[in-house]
């Protein structure tokens, strides 16, 4: 999700799969007169803190993908940086355990996506899988899309697909798109920082590339390029490529981890191999390092003032570390180090590399 970063009207929810449904029995001796089951048993959970930068496939729901990777790893918490609908694949970044006290920092940062638009085409949805409205045989050529690019990018005015997760006096509009109500959606302002048409395959498709702020839907960009040709268009295609920090370097695919975690199971490998660090998502934030004494402090929830030449002049937020490991989260202000969100990191810690940058 949008970029799409809410979702499209998309099949019921996905079950838990680690959910036990128990066993109901009407009274002594009723077991004898149904069918045997075999009793379940769920496995105990964990504790987990990291990043798992999942290659998501088409087809598959943002919360079913989570729901998945949280029981591979027994994790106790989990939760995702960025819907990606099911038409689309590529970068679901997905935070177990105390990872997910960043994922406000994964969301605000920047967003790649690789799309294609089908041209002759205004679909409901603004995608493939929406009801066509809309049709018209022209086709724009190479140059005239690469002439009115530059018009898409910027700070711009956007309206969100009538398909999009936006409350409308406390409704989503996808759902009172889906009950035949009217939609309307103000425009507001969204930051799209390139745009740029890698290929022209044939005539009625169109393939390109956008990098994006948060809020941003691609599907609306298909659907406004296609009304300013006059032709139509919507998304048929959909990868994103980066979110934030993670890239398509650091991604994993489903196939991948689960392999990993049978090789786990037998001794083999550690699915720490497959999680990122929790202050991965904070790379762009100025780390700062405290003696033993003041973690303990900051532990209680307590400030601590630093002085002295060495104490940091800046203000803003910064994320604390001791002995090298993260700590918490807080506000710097003249040495003064107010703690917002403090980390307990007991447990499976990921230990994947980031790759280097440059």
């Amino acid at each position: 999700m949008g970029v799409i970063e809410h979702p499209l009207p998309t099949p019921p929810p996905h079950s838990s799969p680690d959910g036990e449904r128990p066993l109901a029995y009407a009274g002594e001796g009723a077991e004898e007169s149904r069918p045997r089951r075999h009793k379940q048993f769920k496995r105990d959970k964990r504790d987990v803190h990291g990043w798992v930068v999942l290659d998501k496939p088409v087809g598959m729901t943002s919360t079913h993908a989570v729901s998945v990777v949280k029981r591979l790893f027994t994790a106790k918490r989990a939760g995702h940086a960025g819907t990606l609908d099911p038409l689309a694949s590529g970068c679901l970044p997905i935070a177990l355990g105390e990872a997910t006290k960043t994922v406000p920092f994964v969301m605000d940062g920047r967003k790649l996506y690789r799309f294609t638009v089908r041209w002759g085409e205004e679909r409901d949805t603004d995608d493939a899988e929406g009801r066509v409205i809309a049709t018209s045989d022209r086709r724009p050529s190479a140059e005239a899309i690469r002439a009115l690019l530059p018009a898409y990018t910027g700070t711009i005015q956007q309206v969100p697909p009538r398909y999009s997760a936006i409350k409308i006096e406390g409704e989503r509009a996808y759902d009172l798109a889906r009950e035949g109500a009217s939609v309307e959606l103000a425009a507001r302002p969204v930051e799209i920082r390139r745009l740029e048409l890698i290929e022209v395959p044939d005539p009625d498709h169109a393939v390109l590339e956008a990098e994006c702020g948060k809020g941003t839907y691609v599907r609306s960009i298909a659907r406004d390029l296609g009304r300013s040709f006059g032709c139509f268009g919507h998304v048929c295609a959909l990868r994103r490529t980066a979110v934030g920090p993670f890239g398509e370097e650091t991604m994993i695919s489903l196939e991948q981890l689960e392999a990993l975690c049978h090789r786990a199971a037998s001794g083999e490998a550690s699915l720490a191999d497959a999680l990122m660090p929790v202050e991965t998502a904070l790379d762009d934030i100025p780390a700062l390092a405290v003696s033993r004494a003041d973690a303990a402090r900051l532990t209680r929830g307590q400030a601590v003032l630093l002085r002295g030449r060495d104490a940091p002049n800046f203000r803003g937020t910064v994320y604390v570390t001791v002995s090298g490991q993260l700590l918490a989260l807080a506000d710097l202000d003249r040495g003064e180090i107010v703690p917002k969100r403090v980390f307990n990191l007991a447990g499976l810690l990921g230990r994947a590399r980031p790759p280097k940058k440059g």
